[in-house]
């Protein structure tokens, strides 16, 4: 029986997982559209589109499990038309080829909530993009065909990742001298991840025996501290004093009247006007808790941005 494990995606969490597995001497193919100029020798290569099912079919073929981290552009309009898409090809190629599904996701199928986050909340019907990702959360729930399992992540960090509200604009930003930018209320507590923790967690899945699948897993966090204090930590490992921009809610209302990309953001709005909490206990109690402190975490990342 084939031992190969197809990597989909090599954005952050993709490449700390491949990462992960190629220092294990694991056998590892990557499968996107294009191949990274980056991409370490080790490491073999399909060109796939995950919207194309023939295409999604031959890359799976082989594979004794698939980790799957790939993204689409940020609307609306392109998560529904594209995610349930994606999600319906890779459950029919892993169900062709008797292949484990390993999903990499996010939190917003829970919608709005006050509580902290844990697995067993409902999935929402509310707005566009979180009610996309319940939707295809329903789809692997229901497909007796796939052993499918899922790990949760809110908001994350580190090396490499730009495209994140700690990221280019923050930060990055910081690295390079300039003040940081952060769209929502930088003094609520919030939950963030980092990637190589993600990373060593998907292969902690990978490795899991099947009665970890069939469910939903939540990444464990850094205790929970606000995005002022994080972006705190990076201006002090450059010796600096923090220089941070926010957008204040009715400024923010206006802007997204005008802004599209600042529309969408503001759909999410409820993940940043109050507490945002994510209860791990289910992973801590059965696989590991000793995750990355901010200190060091921001410091790796501050580090990364500056070279």
């Amino acid at each position: 029986m084939t031992d190969e494990i197809l990597m989909v995606g090599f954005g952050p969490v993709g490449r700390a997982t491949v990462a992960l597995l190629v220092a294990q001497g694991r056998r590892v193919r990557l499968a996107q559209r294009t191949r990274p100029a980056d991409l370490p020798d080790a490491v073999a290569f399909t060109a796939c589109d995950v919207l194309d099912p023939a295409s999604v079919r031959d890359a799976v073929a082989g594979a004794a499990q698939v980790a799957v981290a790939v993204g689409f552009a940020y609307t609306g309009e392109v998560w529904e038309r594209c995610w349930p898409l994606a999600m319906q090809n890779l459950l029919d190629a892993c169900a062709a080829h008797g292949a484990r599904l390993l999903f990499f996701d996010n939190l917003y199928m829970y919608g709005p909530q006050r509580a902290a986050l844990v697995e067993t909340m409902p999935l929402t019907d509310y707005g566009r993009k979180p009610a996309a990702r319940a939707r295809i959360t329903r789809m692997w729930q229901r497909d007796a065909r796939v052993r499918v399992v899922a790990l949760r992540a809110p908001d994350f960090y580190g090396p490499g990742v730009t495209l994140s509200h700690l990221g280019e604009t923050g930060l990055m930003a910081i690295a390079r001298g300039k003040a940081a930018t952060f769209v929502f209320n930088p003094d609520q507590p919030h939950d963030y991840a980092y990637v190589p923790d993600i990373g060593r967690a998907m292969v902690t899945l990978l490795d899991a025996g099947d009665d970890a699948y069939g469910r939903a897993w939540h990444m464990p966090c850094a205790p929970t501290r606000t995005s002022r204090e994080i972006l705190a930590l990076g201006a002090a490992s450059m010796g600096v004093r923090l220089r941070l921009r926010s957008i204040p809610p009715l400024v923010m209302r206006g802007l997204a009247l005008v802004v599209p990309f600042l529309r969408e953001l503001r759909e999410m709005q409820f993940q940043w006007d109050r507490p945002y909490h994510v209860d791990a206990h289910d992973w801590t109690a059965r696989f590991w808790s000793d995750v990355t402190p901010f200190e060091q975490g921001v410091a790796e990342t501050m580090r990364a941005f500056q070279d």
